[in-house]
């Protein structure tokens, strides 16, 4: 039997994850939106590229969560983009509300469901839907880390000049401007960038993996970043269907790792068909878990924004 796969929020981001999960054959998938007539007309328009592109799966568009009873998956993309200005910060309570409102509705149709969070303030929106659906930390899960280390990857390649699928990158923390690029951590076939490149060109990839999304968002005027962000996510559904046992950096509720207690945050994690199944803890340097604390001070400035 097919894994039931449902996406709340039938957007950019959201859609182009079903197309994603669908070209991938990950399973059926069922795509939610409050907007009557548009998660039914894209669902409709992914199903009809089927016979070109060879998948062959059940995808339906829907206005109600009933729909998406007995899910395995549930993708939270659901939520107020960002506009050109805008901190992820500014979405705490519009999109608070939104996140409550989905996770009260996951609980009640999917109890059983593994959910991953892409609604921004990503770190507090984890947060909150773990506090709101009571579900074990292993399956409330928020992805950030892997886009962040995506970017950031992109980078290294374009100042090498070297294939992307060389190069490998790490970076923890929250999803803001208070993320931690770990360099000793990153590397090209192997070796790290900190053997490769300069100090100022380091700091440079950095500065600009932090401000990656800002970056996107000023470019499009409207709306914000969605072919990484929906790829990003479709790893961890691969990872989690798949029983990848697959290593990546993802937003979980620590309690004590890392020396934090009672938040979410962005941490290297092994997913498999059961979610988190273990968070894995390396070894910081002084100024690194500096950084992890200032990413975890911002992250709790949004929290504290919270009506819980």
């Amino acid at each position: 039997m097919r894994k039931k796969i449902s996406i709340i929020g039938g957007g950019f981001v959201g859609a182009t994850a079903a197309h994603w999960c669908a070209v991938k054959e990950l399973g059926d998938i069922v795509l939610v939106d409050v907007l009557e007539g548009m998660p039914q007309g894209k669902a409709l328009d992914l199903l009809q590229a089927g016979p070109v592109e060879g998948y062959d799966l059940n995808i339906l568009g829907s206005n109600s969560y009933e729909d998406t009873a007995g899910s395995d998956i549930v993708v939270v993309t659901a939520g107020l983009p960002r506009k050109p200005g805008m901190t992820r910060e500014d979405l705490v309570q519009t999109n608070g509300n939104i996140v409550r409102q989905v996770m009260e509705n996951v609980t009640k149709h999917s109890p059983d469901a593994i959910v991953i969070l892409v609604t921004n303030p990503l770190d507090t929106m984890v947060y909150l839907a773990k506090k709101v659906s009571g579900m074990p930390r292993e399956r409330i899960i928020g992805q950030a880390g892997i886009l962040d280390s995506a970017r950031m990857r992109a980078f290294i390649a374009m100042e090498l000049n070297v294939s992307v699928e060389n190069t490998h990158a790490f970076v923890l923390g929250g999803h803001g401007d208070e993320m931690v690029p770990l360099p000793r951590y990153s590397t090209v076939a192997g070796i790290p960038i900190t053997e490769l490149l300069p100090a100022d060109r380091i700091a440079a990839i950095v500065e600009r993996t932090r401000k990656g999304g800002g970056e996107i968002v000023a470019l499009l005027k409207q709306g914000s970043a969605f072919f990484a962000p929906s790829a990003s996510t479709v790893q961890m559904v691969e990872a989690i269907i798949k029983d990848r046992k697959q290593i990546l950096p993802c937003c979980v509720h620590l309690d004590g790792e890392y020396g934090l207690h009672d938040i979410c945050f962005g941490v290297p994690v092994k997913l498999g068909s059961s979610g988190v199944e273990q968070i894995m803890e390396i070894t910081l340097t002084d100024e690194e878990r500096e950084a992890m604390q200032r990413s975890a001070a911002l992250i709790r400035s949004s929290m504290a924004a919270l009506e819980m």
